[in-house]
């Protein structure tokens, strides 16, 4: 049996060689090196930098002192690191976490998914004892499919795979198909006026999504205020009649990562069209915008990731426009 590091463990004793608690803005160097130091073995497709650990610790809804977790060696050097996030009215947890390299095969990984369980049954209790539901406590923790070592170790206690997802890339060197919006529909600016009708628009957009859930006003503009977002490199289309929003494309781009991947990325993180306006060929629109933006800013390659068993056809569509798939990943789930 692995250790156990106790959800309370502010003053536990050293646990796996390490001493442990909760993460906080004094330790974000510390932090983003272990992440980094594990990236530089296990070539993620992407990672967590010193900006989006800043935004992290910044959530209300995700108090740091409750859902976080860092490991110091004797050096107060940090070696492993867990964290979960849950919405108050959601159905399941997420996990995230890593064990530096150098540590790894101590029964460090096993401790830090113990106390992640742990603390996903003390938060799914604390959000219905305040009236969001009473849900049965799940944790999701999504791997890359190469990572073998994590599948191993998230089989043996007992998770299984329940969902696929495919990174998919379109070189920006080729053409941008020519997709214009039809008659009655215009491109808008993804400005401070927008953000509340695109929320509502997600939302109706990503009801019929696996795994997806309504973002509130707070998670909207956690969304929104990401580090690497690019509202400059995004897009909404707007109904011209009624002013409605139609559909959406969310950018992002991570500077840092054409040193790690060799080439210059612009992400696409969201796009939606709500079902009003389904049919009207608004998603490749506002793909090949995003391209032409991409494009215009000197980046390689458009990237995204995409459900493999999306039900409104997104595989497709992404096909369709010149998008390959590069590498998958996979979500992993236990009922605790």
């Amino acid at each position: 049996m692995s250790a156990e590091i106790p959800s309370n463990f502010v003053a536990a004793e050293t646990i796996c060689g390490l001493r442990w608690r909760p993460a906080s803005t004094e330790d974000i160097d510390n932090w983003a090196g272990l992440i980094a130091r594990t990236a530089a073995v296990e070539h993620p497709a992407w990672y967590e930098k010193h900006g989006d650990l800043a935004h992290i610790l910044e959530s209300t809804t995700n108090d740091a002192r409750t859902s976080t977790l860092i490991g110091f060696d004797e050096t107060g050097t940090a070696r492993a690191y867990g964290r979960i996030e849950k919405n108050p009215d959601g159905d399941k947890a997420r996990g995230m976490g890593c064990v530096d390299p150098e540590w790894q095969r101590r029964g460090i990984g096993s401790a830090v998914i113990a106390w992640q369980e742990t603390c996903t049954r003390e938060r799914f209790a604390r959000d219905a004892a305040a009236g969001h539901g009473d849900h049965q406590p799940r944790l999701r923790i999504r791997t890359e499919e190469q990572h073998h070592h994590q599948s191993s170790l998230l089989q043996a206690r007992g998770y299984r795979a329940i969902r696929w997802f495919n990174e998919m890339h379109r070189p920006l060197s080729l053409p941008v198909p020519p997709r214009p919006l039809t008659d009655g529909l215009e491109f808008r600016p993804m400005d401070a006026s927008l953000h509340e009708a695109v929320r509502l628009a997600h939302n109706e957009a990503f009801e019929d999504h696996w795994g997806s859930e309504p973002r509130d006003e707070e998670s909207w503009r956690f969304t929104l205020e990401e580090p690497t977002a690019r509202h400059d490199w995004s897009a909404v289309v707007v109904d011209s009649s009624s002013g409605e929003v139609a559909g959406y494309v969310l950018a992002s781009h991570d500077p840092d990562a054409a040193a790690d991947r060799g080439f210059k990325e612009g992400y696409t993180e969201l796009l939606g069209v709500r079902r009003a306006y389904r049919g009207r060929g608004i998603g490749q629109a506002l793909l090949a915008e995003a391209m032409r933006r991409f494009a215009d800013a000197g980046m390689d390659v458009a990237s995204l990731d995409v459900d493999s068993a999306n039900p409104t056809g997104a595989l497709a569509l992404y096909v369709g426009m010149g998008y390959a798939p590069v590498s998958r990943s996979m979500t992993w789930e236990k009922i605790l």
